[in-house]
């Protein structure tokens, strides 16, 4: 019988997990469900954030079907804070397709699961392994951090191509007879040991055959080309009081933060102070002419892409009947009902600041 090539890593690689991995909730399970809404969760988000919006979503819709069954508020709502709001909505759309085409089972074919909303190479492949147990390689940002090293491999993570690059090494690299523990244990090790900064170089069990390490060069990889600076943009939101009660406007479901509820806001243009951009989008997205009362606060957010300055105000409703132009739909709501909508998180960084105006 052949020996894979690269055995010693492998077998030191699964004696390392056996040994020392984490001990997280979706490892306990071989649930497909339970699997694909933690590999959702975990996209772009820490573990430890993670793990109470996993338990809180596994109590609240505990299989498919539940899910499928509930509103997308509801989901958005219980997904307020983790942030890339599409995952929350694709998942809630994927599951009416499982409960509608598929009598509620999670596929187990790369062909039909990749046809699943917001099923990409990296969540079908770990679906596939961790539930399935099939011999799909995972590639995310720790993955290729590992292999970086492992193979002095030079192709920067970040560029478009490099993908198929490192998915063609992991396949090369991969336990095919153990997929679901195999792939964990890739990730973990480039969580827990093969960290980008101050890597545990001495805790490995690749350090005998990391090139990187032997080279002395393990802060040089992965590469990475040069991101560009972030643009900025500023922003004006205007809070209406009419009668006591506030004006919300819910954003379309596409795009960014679709389906959350916001006050009317909008881009401060160069020619505008924020005062008269804030009427200027009471006019243009709501249709309602307003007077600045006050100046509530400014915060600043990053977002992937860009960076946002946003100056407050509270205004007086003047006259005029809501008409929407862009937002999705809107509500007059009192101001201690506004926890019960989702949020996106520029609202509730202004939040305590609005609730000390409006409530002296």
């Amino acid at each position: 019988m052949t020996h894979h090539p690269y055995q010693p890593i492998q077998t030191a690689l699964v004696k390392w997990y056996d040994a020392n991995k984490r001990d997280l909730p979706w490892r306990n399970t071989r649930n497909p469900y339970k699997i694909w809404v933690s590999e959702v969760m975990l996209q772009q988000t820490q573990v430890n954030t993670v793990i109470p919006y996993y338990h809180r979503f596994i109590t609240r819709f505990p299989d498919v079907h539940t899910l499928a069954t509930v509103d997308l508020q509801s989901v958005l709502k219980l997904w307020e804070g983790l942030g890339y709001y599409s995952r929350a909505r694709n998942l809630h759309q994927a599951a009416n397709i499982i409960v509608n085409e598929y009598d509620s089972s999670i596929p187990g074919t790369l062909k039909e699961i990749k046809q699943l909303p917001g099923v990409g190479d990296y969540i079908a492949a770990a679906l596939l392994s961790i539930a399935y147990n099939l011999p799909y390689p995972v590639v995310d940002g720790n993955v290729k951090r590992v292999l970086a090293r492992l193979f002095l491999m030079d192709t920067p993570v970040n560029h478009t191509g490099s993908h198929a690059v490192f998915l063609r090494k992991a396949q090369e690299l991969m336990d095919a007879t153990i997929p679901a523990v195999y792939n964990q244990a890739l990730m973990e090790l480039g969580a827990m040991v093969c960290r980008p900064k101050q890597p545990k170089c001495l805790a490995c069990p690749q350090q005998a055959y990391c090139l990187a390490y032997k080279v002395n060069k393990t802060g040089q990889f992965p590469r990475k080309n040069k991101k560009k600076p972030l643009p900025e943009y500023a922003l004006a939101v205007g809070v209406v009081k009419k009668k006591g009660k506030l004006l919300i406007i819910r954003r379309p479901e596409k795009g960014l933060l679709g389906g959350l509820w916001e006050f009317p806001n909008g881009r401060i243009e160069s020619s505008e102070n924020p005062e008269e951009a804030c009427l200027r989008y009471m006019k243009t997205e709501v249709n309602i002419t307003a007077d600045i009362d006050a100046f509530v606060t400014r915060i600043k957010h990053a977002y992937t892409h860009f960076k946002i300055t946003m100056d407050v105000y509270v205004c007086r409703f003047v006259a005029g009947r809501v008409h929407l132009n862009g937002p999705a739909a809107f509500r007059w709501i009192n101001l201690d009902e506004i926890s019960t909508y989702p949020l996106p998180k520029t609202v509730h960084k202004f939040l305590p600041a609005l609730i000390k105006v409006l409530e002296p």
